[in-house]
């Protein structure tokens, strides 16, 4: 028998704790930052994003990647659990018990706003389709990196339709933007995982295209992020600047072969560093946004 402890632990590291803020930020910023309020939306909203989503979202993924993640040796701590047999069944339960609490009350918050509903709605289904039996989204190439990037971006959508947030222009670029940085992220994740992914048949974009074309594609996609922002008004424009660590971080891979294509953990691991670093620096970007009364 399982004991309580250790199953609380295993379902904390399938939840990638380190993650956790790459889904709670970007609804919590937009919310308060436009509605310029803390309210039982902004902390109901925020909670769901950072815990419950974030197991929905990987504890999901892990049980139904269980097969492949056993010859994955980046799995097994911070990057994804190994999440026993005996747990996937747990997990999902878990998954969904602490998931609709926070549905229902979200969408009785957001009765007035009818369009926050559609999008949690796309939100949990990118959420699901990604990782389950029968969709499995993952295993189609360049929808996988679509899908990825629903994940991240959606909250931030969530947050604005929630808040009744007048949509402009410079919003638009602004997640078009996000958008791209979110497949860029998932296709270079991707590129570490070529190998255990060919060996347990599972298709992604990288194990189609290639590791060092996956890689200049996700660099591409950087870049676009960085131009699209730059048509935005000062001083969110300053935020281009925020893909240059990730090109440069990436840049020694553009050429890996497949083969070699592990080595690539590397860059991924100082990718999740680099996200604390530019998150930092986008905090201080939107405060003299918020001050420059971009957001009211």
């Amino acid at each position: 028998m399982t004991e309580p402890s250790s199953t609380v632990r295993m379902l904390l590291v399938a939840s990638r704790p380190l993650s956790w803020i790459n889904t709670a930020y970007p609804f919590a910023a937009v919310y308060l930052l436009t509605t310029g309020r803390i309210d039982a939306s902004l902390v109901i909203g925020t909670v769901f994003f950072l815990v419950p989503y974030n197991l929905a979202m990987y504890g999901v993924n892990d049980v139904f990647d269980y097969e492949s993640d056993l010859a994955n040796p980046r799995k097994g701590g911070a990057e994804g659990a190994k999440l026993p047999p005996r747990l996937h069944r747990t997990t999902l339960v878990a998954a969904a018990v602490l998931v609709m609490p926070f549905v229902i009350a979200l969408t009785i918050l957001g009765a007035q706003r009818p369009t926050s509903w559609a999008i949690l709605a796309v939100s949990l289904f990118a959420v699901l389709a990604y990782s389950v039996r029968g969709m499995r989204f993952k295993e189609i190439p360049v929808l996988d990196s679509i899908t990825s990037s629903t994940h991240f971006v959606t909250p931030a959508l969530y947050g604005l339709a929630l808040a009744g947030t007048t949509v402009t222009p410079a919003i638009v670029m602004t997640m078009v933007a996000f958008f791209c940085w979110g497949m860029a992220s998932h296709a270079f994740g991707a590129v570490q995982d070529v190998v255990p992914d060919r060996e347990a048949g599972i298709g992604s974009f990288a194990t189609v295209l290639g590791a060092a074309a996956t890689v200049r594609f996700a660099v591409v996609l950087w870049a676009s992020a960085g131009v699209l922002m730059l048509f935005t008004p000062w001083p969110a424009n300053l935020a281009a600047a925020a893909a240059l660590p990730y090109i440069v971080n990436v840049a020694p891979y553009l050429r890996v072969d497949d083969a070699r294509s592990g080595t690539a953990n590397r860059a991924w691991r100082r990718f999740l560093l680099i996200n604390y670093a530019v998150g930092f620096a986008v905090t201080v970007l939107l405060i003299l946004c918020a001050a420059e009364g971009l957001f009211s």
